[in-house]
């Protein structure tokens, strides 16, 4: 071939799955210069004809997608094979190729077509042989998504116990979708080529034999070669042997029962059971969307609810898990999945975990793009049944506006917003919120679905002083549109209220978050001693490790003076270490966990004027109440409130030291897994005396109170403590008590 030929040649091989560039490329290349993949004939006619010698007779139907000018076909016609059909997208060369054989080998067929779309019934060939077109196919951009077309137009057309035999490099992204497509309801091996004595120790040939079975059974991968032996490049051979061992592992976890995920083609091919029935119990991972039609590929896990219901809603249904919310307990763990299930009243549910590859999908293209996909997983007769409803995880926000968005070394990203909520049904503590009432949040990135603080808003009258620099940036603009008003009067005798006057602020009496006004109502189990402290002048030492937006401490402050609390940044199980431990004065104080070091000696005063600093050396006291809300930074370990490490033993004995002997132990848990929960009470009442609890009915929370002294059942909920708390709450609006002492009718004791 001509110097220029080859130049020419070359600079058409850049991108593989090009029609334009293969147009070129044989063109140059000429229709008597064969173009071979990988071997010759000398090479594979032993293996190859061993393969297909399986079948009764040489009649059967043979496909060459992909087939180039490469002389196999021909080969494999000339050995008997004669039932042989070729395919490739170039007109070029199937021109060439038609008038090549069209003499010698007249019943050989030869086709224009794409082989990722194939214009052939289903089960119409025994026998699809693919030398080196599937990893042409695999470019790194467009590979996945082109691989995996083809590969499930080879399943469609291949008949039951027919054979696909794929002659690769074997390169990781290559086997990592053959092994994967091909595993339920398929046998596979894998062979080396051998080489030709001028090739020794280049880049092996292996085919990969895929049978197709009428059975669902997994099957391990058959080497049939020496693994010490192979005799080509050392990471060639090293890749491949290491992918069919981790393969191999899978697929031995499989068959054990571990949850892994099956491709959609596995799933209707029978994995997991017949799809038509509903199996009370039956719960499965699969993957959606990867057969390179669908916009985006998808996790899902398909749950028929553990039991038959006339109460069901639905059939079947779509859970859609936004990316932020899809690594929390209640979504990634199978127990809080069925708790999901129970709650949507479905038959069946699929729910669709999303993450980063749909972040800059809106909801409805997603949604567009599931609707043909999850008709498959219905039970019965999908087509004639009822449209399948979407549901989605979300927290019911009408508007949000970010006011602050800030970095911790500790914590990471933390938000501040303001939020109004789609509805408003009615509020704890005797408040009538409107629908458009704002509410101040604050979150943690790493927990987007837990809210940390949440506060009411209200418009406050503010001075002038107040107002200061607002006031100043606002003169200009205010000059300037007076100039283009003119001389406008009102004519209106009624006085106009200036908002910019009123300033949005936090309303500190009033609780949002029930699981506030439930740790204070478990403040009953203690107030006799709160109430004693109280009559001779003594303030309550109080520890609220977890600070949050510091909403339960200003309550406190301001609702119940009695109580003695101060701000300082620290470990707060060193804090409680150091007080157990401790002989100096520790006054009251509000940690937090996540810090390691004492920075701040901050004074905050009671309503009654007191304060005190904790350095000022008083001589040792212990603490009176104890809270513990914490949230964990690990979501996915079903316990989202505390932090693991404060319902240790070792911490919960430190707590016991620490306290005093009429204090209260509190702890704010948050967990939907009942064993997880368990493990927390029994540890708790290990230590603890006395062990009650409040159950939210609107939340997941329960509030848990220990105590280190005997309380009789009757003296945690008698008549005399709630009044006694009543006298010690200094409520503005008594009516926003009212939840509060609610939720100590409700408390109870377990132990």
């Amino acid at each position: 071939m001509a110097k220029r030929n080859e130049d020419e040649l070359l600079s058409t091989l850049g991108d593989f799955t090009s029609k334009e560039n293969w147009d070129k490329f044989f063109s140059i290349r000429g229709s008597e210069d064969s173009f071979e993949w990988y071997a010759e004939w000398d090479n594979l006619q032993t293996p190859l004809l061993s393969t297909l010698s399986t079948f009764q007779n040489k009649q059967i139907q043979i496909l060459f997608p992909g087939c180039g000018n490469s002389k196999l076909s021909e080969n494999l016609y000339d050995a008997g094979f004669c039932n042989i059909t070729n395919i490739d997208f170039s007109k070029v060369v199937i021109s060439d190729m038609l008038r090549r054989n069209v003499r010698e080998r007249a019943s050989m067929k030869w086709r224009v077509m794409d082989m990722t779309c194939m214009q052939f019934t289903d089960d119409m060939f025994d026998a699809v042989v693919d030398k080196g077109g599937l990893d042409a196919l695999m470019e790194p951009e467009l590979g996945p998504e082109l691989g995996t077309g083809y590969i499930s137009e080879v399943k469609r057309v291949l008949k039951s116990e027919g054979k696909f035999v794929c002659l690769t490099l074997a390169e990781s992204h290559v086997l990592g979708l053959l092994f994967s497509k091909f595993r339920l309801g398929w046998k596979m091996s894998v062979h080396a080529i051998p080489h030709t004595t001028s090739k020794k120790r280049s880049f092996c040939t292996f085919m990969v034999v895929v049978e197709k079975e009428r059975s669902t059974v997994l099957h391990q991968i058959m080497s049939m070669f020496d693994h010490s032996s192979l005799d080509c490049d050392v990471n060639q051979g090293r890749g491949l042997i290491e992918a069919l061992e981790t393969e191999n592992k899978t697929r031995g976890e499989c068959s054990s029962g571990a949850d892994i995920l099956f491709s959609l083609e596995d799933v209707k091919l029978g994995a997991g059971g017949d799809l038509k029935e509903l199996i009370p119990g039956r719960r499965f991972q699969l993957t959606l969307g990867e057969d390179g039609k669908s916009r985006f590929s998808y996790k899902a896990v398909l749950l028929d609810a553990q039991q038959h219901s006339d109460e069901f809603i639905y059939h079947c249904g779509v859970f859609i898990v936004p990316k932020i919310r899809s690594h929390e307990w209640l979504f990634s763990s199978e127990e809080g999945q069925w708790m999901v299930v129970e709650s949507a009243k479905a038959a069946r549910l699929i729910m669709v975990l999303l993450d980063s590859r749909h972040s800059l999908a809106n909801i409805d293209d997603i949604q567009k793009d599931l609707s043909p996909l999850v008709k498959d997983l219905a039970p019965g007769k999908h087509d004639d049944g009822p449209q399948i409803p979407f549901m989605m995880a979300n927290d019911g926000i009408k508007q949000r506006n970010t006011v602050h968005q800030v970095t911790s070394a500790t914590t990471g990203s933390i938000i501040v917003e303001d939020v109004t909520y789609e509805n408003v049904d009615g509020s704890p503590n005797g408040h009538n919120p409107s629908k458009d009432m704002t509410f101040r949040r604050l979150t943690f990135q790493r927990s987007l679905g837990l809210v940390q603080s949440e506060a009411i808003l209200t418009r406050e009258e503010c001075s002038q002083k107040d107002l200061g620099d607002v006031g100043r940036k606002r003169s200009n603009t205010v000059s300037k549109s007076k100039k283009k008003a003119g001389q406008r009067r009102s004519n209106s005798s009624v006085p106009v209220v200036d908002e910019s006057r009123k300033l949005m602020v936090v309303d500190h009496q009033y609780l949002v978050s029930s699981y506030h006004a439930g740790i204070i109502s478990g403040f009953t189990l203690v107030s006799s001693h709160l109430q004693n402290m109280a009559s001779s002048g003594r303030t309550a030492k109080t520890v609220i490790i977890g600070l949050g937006a510091g909403l339960l401490p200003m309550f406190l402050r301001v609702c119940m003076p009695c109580l003695d609390i101060e701000v300082h940044v620290a470990d707060g199980i060193k804090f409680v270490q150091g007080l157990a431990n401790s002989t100096a004065s520790y006054s009251g104080a509000v940690t937090n966990h996540e810090s390691e070091n004492l920075i701040s000696n901050e004074k905050l005063p009671s309503s009654n004027g007191n304060s005190t600093s904790l350095l000022e050396g008083k001589e040792s006291t212990k603490i009176d109440i104890l809270i513990i809300d914490v949230d964990s930074s690990d979501a996915s370990s079903g316990l989202s409130c505390p932090h693991p490490d404060f319902v240790e033993e070792s911490f919960l004995m430190s707590v016991k030291k620490s306290l005093s002997e009429g204090g209260l132990f509190v702890i704010n848990l948050v967990s939907r897994s009942a064993a997880i929960r368990e493990t927390v009470v029994s540890r708790i009442k290990t230590v603890f005396n006395d062990l009650y609890c409040l159950q939210l009915e609107e939340d997941v929370n329960e509030v848990l109170f220990a105590l280190p002294m005997d309380l009789s059942v009757n003296e945690a909920s008698s008549p005399d403590a709630t009044l006694q708390l009543q006298k010690l709450l200094k409520l503005t609006h008594a009516e926003r008590g009212q939840t509060i002492l609610d939720s100590i009718k409700k408390i109870e004791c377990l132990k």
